[in-house]
């Protein structure tokens, strides 16, 4: 894929298969967000039980990767910008499998945090950039589809990973569980790295990121093979255009008019991405099953169906983002979160025995975050900055999700153990009421705008931008319309 386009006839048209090959290479950054997102809840209990976790500790060894993946998130926009958004998508590949293979052979739990946190270094450079590069390669009529893969290939790694949970937990005893069993869990995640790296070696690099090299010929190769040579060549124009005279831009730069704007949308998108309460059940599953008495056979299946449930609304999601809309999903997913969040509260509340009702409100909570907050913020992140800060600025948004990550994952055993399953959840819908006012009040809609256009919106504020201009059309930038 890395080769140039022929020198024969021009291409006229662009190639679906190539965008989509491409966005899918990047995009399996996801398998390694999604395998320690759920790895970890299958292993917890076993940890704990081995070594004698306090409810702090537990939750420093679940929340020591997202340690590492705050500072992997800090430097991948800066050493993107240096050497390539593709090199460092593959040294992320790299420090997470690394990390996997010590986590298994690992003699005690200090080894064990080390080494998820160089784990976190690898999927914080990840998180960080492989929806960038996918949002820099796609069309805009077919970019959010396309980023969306990120978040449908993280959910095929979480559901591939309840379910080898299951049967790891299946293969032995209990105390083979205990002392063995999660050595496999966490060992078994050097294998989707490893498809990570191999599968980048015949990945291109960002087109955009070329231009800001000074790599243009290669750039439009690419951008050719993309969109077909009229518009290949119109969009690399574009692309100069937005990048001249921006060579000595900063981070500081984000903080300017406009553009400030942008970032505190950015960080607030990356916020509610994790503090609405999916990542806390994610993590905390099968305790919190066991809190309204299952069993631990039945906690790890509970489990695997749930991650089958959470692939067929992402797949879902893939096909209404760019029809529906961002910002429409987000409202509409935003309340009835909050609205299921607070009727899983009610369960412990008012102590219903009966665990049919809690995993049918899980349910109806998974498959709204799965069409809505789950993936559009890994979307709009990326969107939303201009080409010469992208991967910075994308950067430090993904900088605020990570550390609320930490969070949920440090403190929510501590709220559960301390607050109970009522307060904790009613929480968490609180937040999800907010998320809604939020989304309503300040984030734009971006569906087929191009990434220029996008730009031009945080520039001019209220500048008259006509409604429906094509977002094929970089030209049309002063003349395209955001809703809100």
């Amino acid at each position: 894929m890395s080769r140039s386009i022929s020198q024969g006839r021009p291409q006229q048209t662009g190639s679906a298969l190539y965008v989509v090959m491409i966005s899918c290479a990047a995009a399996l950054g996801g398998l390694l967000y999604g395998y320690d997102t759920a790895v970890i809840s299958g292993a917890i209990g076993f940890l704990k039980t081995l070594y004698n976790l306090s409810a702090f500790m537990q939750g420093l060894v679940i929340s020591s990767i997202m340690i590492g993946g705050v500072i992997g998130v800090g430097v991948s926009g800066f050493m993107s910008d240096r050497i390539g958004r593709r090199k460092v998508l593959m040294t992320a590949a790299f420090l997470f499998a690394i990390a996997a293979i010590v986590s298994a052979f690992s003699s005690d739990v200090t080894v064990l945090i080390v080494a998820r946190i160089i784990g976190g270094l690898g999927i914080g450079m990840g998180s960080s950039l492989s929806v960038t590069y996918i949002s820099e390669c796609a069309p805009p009529r077919i970019r959010g589809a396309l980023s969306s893969l990120y978040q449908l290939l993280t959910i095929i790694g979480i559901s591939a990973t309840y379910v080898t949970n299951f049967l790891i937990q299946r293969s032995g005893t209990v105390a083979w569980d205990t002392h063995t069993g999660w050595r496999w869990m966490l060992g078994l995640g050097a294998v989707p790295a490893a498809i990570f790296f191999f599968v980048l070696l015949f990945a291109p690099e960002s087109p955009r990121w070329l231009v800001k090299a000074g790599r243009s010929e290669q750039s439009l190769a690419i951008l050719t093979k993309i969109n077909g040579e009229s518009v290949a060549k119109t969009e690399l124009q574009t692309i100069e255009d937005s990048l001249r005279n921006e060579a000595s831009s900063s981070v500081g730069d984000l903080l300017k008019p406009g553009l400030r704007k942008a970032l505190v949308v950015g960080i607030l998108l990356a916020l509610f991405n994790q503090v609405i309460g999916m990542n806390a059940v994610t993590y905390y599953g099968p305790e919190i099953f066991k809190m309204v008495g299952f069993g631990l056979n039945s906690d790890f299946s509970i489990q695997a169906f749930f991650g089958a449930m959470w692939v067929v609304f992402t797949v879902v999601a893939v096909f209404l983002i760019d029809r529906v809309g961002r910002r429409r999903l987000m409202q509409i997913g935003s309340a009835l979160m909050a609205i299921f969040m607070a009727l899983m509260g009610a369960t412990f509340f008012f102590h219903i025995s009966n665990g049919f009702w809690l995993i049918l409100f899980i349910m109806g909570f998974t498959a709204a975050f799965s069409v809505s907050m789950g993936p559009i913020p890994w979307i709009m992140i990326p969107e939303i900055f201009p080409n010469h800060l992208r991967a910075r600025a994308a950067g430090v948004a993904t900088i605020f999700l990570w550390g609320a990550n930490w969070a949920i994952g440090q403190f929510t055993p501590m709220l559960l153990n301390g607050l109970g399953g009522a307060d904790t959840f009613w929480i968490f819908a609180a937040i999800n009421v907010v998320c809604f006012v939020f989304v309503s009040m300040l984030v734009p809609e971006t569906k087929n705008k191009s990434l220029e256009e996008i730009e031009q919106f945080w520039m001019r504020g209220k500048a008259s931008m006509r409604k429906g201009s094509s977002a094929q059309d970089p030209n049309s930038v002063q003349k395209a319309n955001f809703s809100r």
